[in-house]
């Protein structure tokens, strides 16, 4: 009898076999492999949206300098709604997308976070500065879009990571071609993005177009 049970259970199992399905443990370099292949690439994210989405929403919205720096003196979150991002976090201040078109009349370059002056009114002052890089402050066309969303990102590193590529790729695309000496005197147009400056301080816009023109 006992034999009959064990030539049961022998069948069964021998039955049961090939239905199993053996799973590979994966090596240490398949894991590395696919960790990568899922990992957050941020510069890829903003080429996807960069030329088809960002820069022509950025056009669409920006106001002229003056414009926009008269509605965010008057109310910052109006503006802020008309030319910035609504859904921003709520502790994060707003930034705004402007057109700037004018005359340089001063330049820094000796800093890697170069910047440009500009008159945009011909009274010979400025009346913003333009970050011309390599190194460039801020997020401030991340902050600008109005389709992007803090939550739709992992973490605060992942938003962050985020921001800084735009920076990257303005550099890449334009910036890094403009010329260092002879810049005073030459005429830029700009579209591009500040945040609100403290009292007292020129709005730094971050561009995300740049037009360098000959001297008037």
């Amino acid at each position: 009898m006992l034999r009959i049970r064990g030539a049961v259970v022998a069948v069964m199992l021998a039955a049961a076999l090939p239905g199993c399905k053996i799973i590979k443990t994966p090596t240490a370099e398949e894991k590395a492999a696919q960790a990568a292949k899922s990992a957050f690439d941020p510069a890829a994210k903003v080429d996807a949206i960069w030329q088809w989405q960002a820069v022509p929403d950025l056009e669409k919205r920006a106001g002229d300098l003056k414009t926009v720096v008269q509605a965010a003196a008057s109310s910052p979150d109006e503006a802020g709604a008309k030319y910035g991002n609504p859904r921003k976090q709520s502790t994060s201040p707003w930034t705004y997308a402007v057109k700037v078109k004018g005359k340089i009349v001063a330049a820094d370059t000796a800093s890697r976070a170069a910047t440009v002056d500009v008159d945009v009114d011909g009274d010979g002052k400025a009346d913003a500065k333009v970050q011309i890089g390599p190194a460039i402050r801020g997020t401030a066309l991340r902050d600008a879009l109005d389709f992007v969303d803090f939550n739709e990102f992992k973490n605060q590193i992942e938003w962050a990571q985020f921001g800084k590529a735009f920076n990257e790729k303005v550099n890449t695309s334009f910036l890094a071609a403009l010329p260092r000496d002879g810049l005073i005197g030459k005429t830029v147009d700009v579209t591009g993005a500040f945040p609100l400056p403290a009292s007292g301080q020129l709005p730094l816009i971050t561009p995300s177009a740049l037009a360098l023109g000959q001297g008037s």
